[in-house]
C-alpha cells in the first residue's frame, strides 16, 4: 500500500465527507514493524499513532504516513 503525508490524507477525506454524507473513510498504515496492513476501526477519523493487530507494535503514522479505504452508501 502506498502512504502518504497524514495531513494530505485528513484533507482528501475531510473534501470526500463534505461532497457527500454518505462516505466512511478509514484511515489505514503499515505497521512499522511486521509490515502488517492495519485498518482502523473509527470511521471518518485520524489517529497519528496506530497499534498493530499482529505483533502488538505501536507505528507513527504521523512520520511513517498512511493510506485510507473510502466506503460510499447508497442513498
Amino acid at each position: 500500500m502506498k502512504l502518504h503525508p497524514i495531513k494530505s490524507c485528513m484533507e482528501r477525506a475531510d473534501a470526500l465527507i463534505e461532497k457527500n454524507h454518505n462516505v466512511k473513510v478509514y484511515q489505514q498504515f503499515n505497521c512499522a514493524n511486521c509490515g502488517a496492513k492495519q485498518t482502523m476501526e473509527e470511521a471518518n477519523a485520524f489517529y497519528s499513532h496506530g497499534t498493530c493487530e499482529e505483533c502488538g507494535h505501536t507505528t507513527d503514522i504521523e512520520k511513517d504516513g498512511c493510506n485510507m479505504c473510502v466506503m460510499i452508501g447508497i442513498r
